[in-house]
């Protein structure tokens, strides 16, 4: 079967690798195991640092995607049977593999009623359900959201679905915040061309947001526009994935500015995640606009590029696998 190799920055190619096996009892300690098969997939920004190449961590065969909707088809546990479908999420974003073994507590089921692809975005939305718990109540607050990728598009979704009273997009590219309307801003802000800063305080009255979410994380990470725009007694919510040291942090400003910081990682399977799923099957958010391209897994070098260049407006960007069901 084929699975992904990351053999050089900004290369992947597919290797021959061995079928997995699935052991008759699960080890101990798991309830059960399954062999997934993964059906449609899509690219998130926590995938862009594997294939770019990096030192933080190993990459290994596999790496990187664990976005991803396919089959169950074998089981040593009971929670799952041969041919359900479900969403799952592998260990370490190790899912680039035609099948491979996963603890069944990391697969739900999914959404019947829409798109495989939307049902998809319960993962990324259900990291973003799981960030926006650690505010306060969002009614009747004002909320920026720097970053209008894929995830600062489902905190917009999220945050408007929660009652913030203004809900600010805040990003470099144009394209992106083309998209923000129809995901729940209220304003959005080209810090291309505009001060930010200057942007947000004539949107909101001369004042600053109550709320600042980071959502942009990696080398290209915005902490310090974020402690700009946090209001004094404010809350910064950094969701994006931080590099191990950030260079030139003002975190004096931030500390008399006397503002309360979040971070998020590691959703609870059990709660975020069908809550999310939820949310897209009753039809509280619509995730649709943020998908924007696909490819087949041939062609899987083309889509790291896109998504990593965001070629053409790229935000979400699916990728199908040989056993999608047509």
């Amino acid at each position: 079967m084929l699975a992904g190799d990351m053999y050089a920055p900004g290369k992947i190619r597919l290797i021959e690798v061995a079928e997995p096996v699935l052991a008759i009892n699960p080890p101990d300690g798991v309830s059960g195991q399954i062999i997934f098969q993964p059906e449609t997939t899509c690219l998130c920004g926590s995938d862009l640092p594997y294939f770019n190449g990096w030192d933080e961590w190993p990459i290994e065969v596999g790496h990187s995607l664990h976005e991803m909707i396919g089959t169950v088809t074998a089981t040593n546990g009971k929670r799952w049977k041969v041919g359900d479908r479900v969403l799952a999420v592998p260990t370490m974003q190790q899912g680039l593999f035609e099948r491979y073994v996963l603890d069944e507590n990391r697969a739900i089921d999914i959404a019947t009623n829409v798109p495989e692809d939307q049902a998809l975005m319960a993962q990324p939305l259900g990291t973003a359900l799981f960030a926006l718990k650690k505010l306060p109540n969002i009614l009747d607050l004002d909320v920026a959201v720097v970053g209008q990728g894929p995830m600062g598009q489902l905190m917009n979704a999220s945050l408007r679905n929660m009652g913030a009273r203004y809900v600010i997009g805040i990003d470099l590219l144009e394209s992106r915040l083309k998209v923000s309307p129809k995901m729940g801003t209220t304003a959005t802000v080209c810090n291309a061309k505009q001060d930010p800063v200057a942007a947000v305080r004539e949107i909101l009255s001369g004042n600053l947001p109550d709320i600042v979410i980071e959502c942009v994380g990696h080398a290209d990470q915005q902490f310090n526009l974020c402690i700009d725009l946090c209001r004094q007694n404010g809350r910064l919510l950094f969701f994006g994935v931080p590099p191990r040291i950030i260079n030139d942090m003002r975190w004096r400003d931030l500390f008399f500015k006397n503002v309360t910081v979040h971070t998020s990682v590691n959703p609870d399977f059990r709660k975020e995640f069908p809550l999310a799923m939820q949310w897209i099957r009753e039809g509280r958010v619509n995730v649709a606009p943020i998908i924007t391209h696909r490819f087949p897994l041939a062609r899987l070098q083309e889509a790291f590029e896109t998504f990593r260049d965001r070629k053409e407006g790229a935000i979400k960007v699916i990728v199908d696998f040989p056993a999608r069901r047509k």
